[in-house]
């Protein structure tokens, strides 16, 4: 397999975040979710006009994962005000790492998140903290192997379903 590069994404590649989240969010959850509220949250949460604010978004950073020029996924990175929950300043949210499925297994990931550890690092984060949803086995897995441990749950609304996601933490320094 070539290189895989990962590569900031820019305010003007909106468009390519759009069409990667989009479908990568699908595939991870289509099989086991309600089309109708699915399709919402897909429509609300990966809107064009969305997506543009938080690239402009001084506490959030997304990263391309590339092959040759190819998006084969993203990683979505919040700090401060922007976490989803804890807003805690002294921590990174790694709100989201997905992948085209066809790159499942491929170490992509690994890649995505070694890059958002790095980044971490480079802030002097005390921890990494993310919620991945406790009926996505696959990510637990990869999250407890990485050195994450749960310390909460929280409410992840899909459309009008609400679903339970393990908040999960990695400590950088004691």
């Amino acid at each position: 397999m070539n290189t895989i590069n990962i590569e900031k994404t820019a305010i003007t590649e909106a468009e390519q975040l759009q069409q990667i989240a989009r479908k990568t969010f699908y595939e991870a959850f289509a099989h086991n979710n309600d089309e109708k509220n699915l399709q919402t949250y897909i429509e609300e949460g990966f809107a064009i006009d969305k997506l543009t604010e938080e690239l402009k978004d001084d506490n959030t950073e997304f990263y391309f994962a590339k092959i040759d020029e190819e998006v084969i996924g993203y990683l979505k990175l919040n700090f401060g005000a922007a976490q989803t929950e804890l807003k805690d300043h002294d921590a990174v949210e790694i709100q989201r790492i997905y992948v085209l499925k066809e790159f499942h297994g491929k170490k992509v990931g690994q890649v995505l998140y070694d890059k958002a550890i790095e980044v971490a690092k480079k802030r002097n984060a005390d921890f990494v903290w993310l919620g991945v949803w406790e009926e996505n086995p696959r990510a637990i897995r990869f999250y407890e192997k990485n050195g994450f441990v749960e310390f909460d749950k929280h409410i992840f609304k899909l459309g009008d379903e609400e679903q339970t996601d393990i908040m999960m933490k990695l400590k950088l320094k004691e």
